[in-house]
């Protein structure tokens, strides 16, 4: 590197501190070996640049200057400038002010009036997404009532490629699933009763739990699951793509070409994957039964005909529609809630999946209730 580019500088130790006397043109060209040289300088005691001896100055090293001068007084370090030029002085002052000023917003105590308004927030928040949802439940039924009246408008042949998908798709996972759930209640109900010799009551434990609760809930979650989100992302992305305006451009009306057909594939498959879950569940019940208790599939079926009540199986079933509805209306909402980006359309997915599920829950606990009060 020549002279010129090279910052010439003179150390000297004061009383005080340090003394830097800087010597020739600080330009440019030199600011990042000045920035270096400057860098290189004990962080302990006051440091006075001297600046008489500089022939130029320019902005990159004005900015240097007055950044080392920043970052030392930061820490408590005092930095001053002497032997400084009316030019020179007028750029450090006009580079001092374009700097930005770290802004730090004032920490404020969260008192007990936030954190009520945030809890009126979240339930109002709450309480507009279910009117939305029976909004949005009343749009499907008009839309169903009309194509019943004009059954020319009805998409067939939409109904049934999604049934496929939602239902036949869904089948190997459903039934994987609650044979697995059979085994686990088996085995764990075994362990429990065998204290008390009350190995045969496995049989009713499974019975009531798979039939009456656990089949349809968790073959509903499961669906919610691939359901909920995979109807969110064809609408949200339709959306996005512009393509529902499109549909009402060529006065085709979205709600039943896109719902309609979406809900009701819901609406009959998932009864029909309850009672797949339900006999695979039966299944492998028996078969966990048969192996750690030696029940034989004989005497568990005559313990299951016998001891089961047949309110089991139709409180099972008659849940699925309503699981379904829910299913599907919070997907094909949570679908029309997409804005024009792919962050908005993954939120969005990601959130109908998680209102589906803690919908299905919350609606299970309250038919359980219902059920408990009539009795059944």
């Amino acid at each position: 590197m020549n002279d010129r580019a090279a910052p010439l500088m003179d150390l000297e130790t004061t009383g005080s501190g340090l003394c830097l006397r800087l010597r020739g043109p600080q330009t440019v060209e030199n600011a990042r070996t000045l920035a270096a040289k400057l860098d290189q300088q004990p962080a302990s005691g006051a440091v006075e640049l001297d600046l008489t001896e500089v022939e130029r100055l320019d902005t990159a090293a004005a900015f240097v200057l007055v950044s080392f001068r920043d970052r030392r007084e930061q820490t408590g370090q005092e930095v001053t400038f002497t032997g400084l030029r009316a030019g020179h002085q007028s750029l450090l002052d006009t580079v001092a002010r374009s700097l930005p000023s770290p802004t730090t917003e004032p920490k404020t105590p969260v008192t007990f009036t936030d954190a009520l308004a945030r809890v009126g927030e979240v339930i109002a928040g709450g309480v507009k997404f279910i009117l939305a949802l029976l909004g949005f439940f009343g749009l499907f039924l008009a839309r169903l009532a009309r194509t019943l009246r004009h059954p020319s408008e009805f998409r067939f042949t939409s109904l049934v490629h999604h049934a496929g998908a939602v239902g036949l798709g869904a089948v190997p996972i459903v039934a994987l699933m609650a044979f697995l759930i059979g085994v686990v209640l088996a085995f764990q109900g075994s362990t429990q009763l065998r204290q008390f010799g009350a190995e045969v009551f496995v049989v009713d434990l499974i019975a009531i739990s798979i039939l009456r609760e656990l089949g349809i809930l968790l073959t509903s979650i499961i669906v919610a699951g691939r359901t909920a989100s995979s109807y969110t992302a064809a609408i949200g992305s339709m959306k996005m793509h512009e393509e529902i305006d499109a549909m009402r451009g060529l006065g085709l009306d979205p709600a039943t070409v896109l719902f309609v057909p979406r809900i009701l594939a819901l609406v009959i498959t998932l009864p029909i994957l309850g009672l797949v879950a339900n006999v695979m569940g039966l299944l492998g019940g028996g078969l966990m039964a048969w192996i750690d208790l030696g029940i034989s599939p004989a005497m568990f079926i005559t313990r299951l005909v016998n001891g089961t009540d047949i309110n089991h199986v139709i409180i099972g079933l008659v849940k699925a529609p309503v699981f379904a509805l829910i299913i599907g209306l919070i997907g094909c909402h949570a679908g029309m809630q997409v804005r024009g980006n792919a962050e908005s359309l993954g939120r969005m997915t990601s959130s109908a999946v998680v209102r589906a599920i803690f919908a299905v829950i919350v609606a299970d606990a309250a038919f359980s209730i219902f059920f408990a009060q009539i009795g059944m």
